[in-house]
């Protein structure tokens, strides 16, 4: 059964599937719909279209679903969904979408939210994610899957971070983090592979050689990018991993970090 504490407000056309959990003072606002065994602790705010899946936990004073902080923000009916087995922290906020971004701003599974970090509208975040204290997502960022961003990193509007990159505190993000790199700085530049996050995800010793060849190639090298991922292709094994990694590049509309 639902469980609401008694001084929690739950708007009756909000949707709480069985076994949900609403903390004292929390805040609950018509349209939104929260899988089952999802804990809401005391003095959460959850608003608007804003679905959650299941096991989520939503820590106190987390903003979920208020308003975008965008100024042609007229009202419209955008959405915020997030996937399962979700953490997000003390003040927190995630914002939907606006018709600028295709409104909706999306958030996978199993993403750590430590506190007072900011998804901001149409933003799309993975799955398997960190995103440390204090650290701003501008619009439209997509991060993709087991990501580390470290504390009070920005990130500005329109930047993609690919896969198993790792962010170093106080970076700023102007441009594309490619797959795999260590970025840290302001503005951020690339410092080498995430070697110790590769290897915690298993990665194969001879798979990660590969991708530090093909960084060589990509960015120590005298040779304009498309001769640099061309020579990757040709050069290298065709390894899934390796694909990504050129593909993401050839792909970026802001240009990368270097």
């Amino acid at each position: 059964m639902v469980q609401v504490h008694p001084t929690a407000i739950v708007d009756p056309r909000a949707e709480l599937d069985s076994e949900v959990e609403v903390g004292p003072y929390s805040v609950i606002g018509a349209g939104v719909r929260i899988g089952k065994r999802t804990k809401i602790h005391s003095h959460a705010a959850i608003q608007g279209r804003t679905t959650l899946g299941e096991s989520n936990v939503v820590f106190p004073f987390a903003t979920v679903g208020s308003a975008p902080q965008d100024l042609k923000y007229k009202g419209e009916p955008s959405e915020l969904t997030i996937g399962s087995r979700n953490t997000i922290r003390e003040y927190v906020s995630l914002n939907p979408g606006t018709t600028g971004g295709g409104m909706v701003t999306r958030v996978g599974d199993q993403n750590l939210l430590m506190m007072h970090c900011h998804i901001a509208h149409d933003c799309t975040v993975g799955n398997r994610n960190v995103i440390a204290n204090g650290a701003t997502l501008g619009g439209h960022v997509i991060i993709e899957d087991f990501v580390i961003v470290g504390g009070l990193v920005g990130i500005h509007q329109f930047v993609r971070i690919g896969t198993s990159a790792i962010l170093g505190a106080g970076s700023m993000v102007s441009k594309d983090v490619p797959p795999y790199c260590n970025a840290t700085g302001d503005r951020a530049r690339l410092r080498g592979l995430n070697v110790e996050g590769l290897k915690r995800r298993g990665f194969d010793p001879t798979v990660i050689e590969t991708i530090r060849k093909a960084y060589r190639i990509a960015f120590n090298s005298k040779l304009r990018t498309d001769d640099a991922l061309e020579w990757i292709r040709r050069e290298l094994p065709a390894i899934p991993e390796l694909e990504k990694f050129v593909t993401f590049i050839a792909q970026s509309q802001r240009g990368v970090c270097r």
